[in-house]
């Protein structure tokens, strides 16, 4: 790969997924593309280039798609999980006891992994919830990755990896290799291709948004505009769950961490700035 082949690459990550890559990645690229161009008939990156260069939208899709599909898997970091239990439920069942309703947004939900933990605590919480609206959406850049999550099916590895035996036995059924996750879960989370780089206003508001491990791979100015523009679409009382490797600290006053919870924001009400031109979320009615 030559040095111009990186710098187009780069630019074009970063104009169409946020992907801020640094001068020095050219292994990932690598790691990531060779694979792709040779699944494409191609013999190397260079014509993989040459392809995107000649205009091939398909070829731009495929390798945003490879440069951005990251590592998941159930439970991720336990933490935020015990948040979501422990502080954010118990809170939103108290607040929200006269419509009895909730939507929670899974931002980079990859392959389901993320949102059917969230399925499987509310499903814990048994009759708590009884009677309530829980909307789970989970939104994605790529395509193939939602299409897995839909499936809900997972080798053995991907449920051993985080996921509790007892909810592998209660939740899921096993097909030979396989686990698929149980129907009654899989209509709880709703997929819908998005791109965080785009408006996502008529997602409508959240009271819960999960957008863990995707900000980190974001320049300053896209790490603001997208804080600023998640604020717009919370409700005033809502949380943010972000990775543990990531902060709104220094970046934008349009949140706030809650006292010794890791990871876990709150909307401020302040007036935000840097966040372009996108519309203000409209609310959604969820309880109709």
């Amino acid at each position: 790969m030559t040095p111009p082949d990186y710098e187009y690459l780069r630019k074009l990550l970063k104009d169409h997924s946020g992907l801020d890559l640094s001068t020095d990645k050219q292994y990932l690229i690598e790691s990531r593309l060779l694979p792709l161009a040779r699944k494409c008939g191609l013999s190397g990156i260079p014509d993989l280039v040459m392809k995107m260069k000649g205009g091939s939208s398909l070829h731009i899709v495929q390798v945003v798609e490879a440069m951005t599909t990251n590592e998941t898997f159930f439970f991720r970091d336990k933490i935020p999980f015990d948040h979501f239990r422990d502080i954010i439920m118990p809170e939103l069942v108290k607040a929200r006891a006269a419509r009895r309703s909730i939507r929670i947004w899974c931002a980079a939900g990859s392959t389901g992994q993320e949102p059917y933990s969230l399925a499987m605590c509310l499903k814990e919480m048994g009759a708590t919830l009884a009677g309530w609206r829980v909307e789970i959406i989970a939104t994605d850049l790529s395509q193939e990755v939602l299409e897995k999550s839909k499936a809900g099916i997972y080798s053995q590895f991907e449920v051993q990896r985080g996921l509790p035996i007892q909810m592998l036995i209660k939740y899921f059924k096993q097909s030979g290799e396989f686990w698929q996750i149980n129907p009654e879960l899989r209509s709880m989370v709703q997929h819908r291709q998005l791109n965080l780089l785009h408006d996502f206003s008529l997602l409508g508001a959240f009271d819960v948004i999960f957008c863990r491990n995707v900000l980190i791979y974001f320049d300053q100015d896209t790490k603001i505009n997208v804080f600023n523009r998640l604020a717009r679409s919370m409700d005033a009382d809502g949380f943010l769950v972000l990775g543990a490797a990531e902060t709104v600290v220094g970046l934008t006053d349009s949140f706030k961490p809650v006292a010794e919870r890791r990871g876990l924001y709150r909307p401020t009400g302040a007036r935000v700035s840097g966040g372009g031109t996108m519309p203000k979320a409209a609310a959604m009615a969820v309880g109709n």
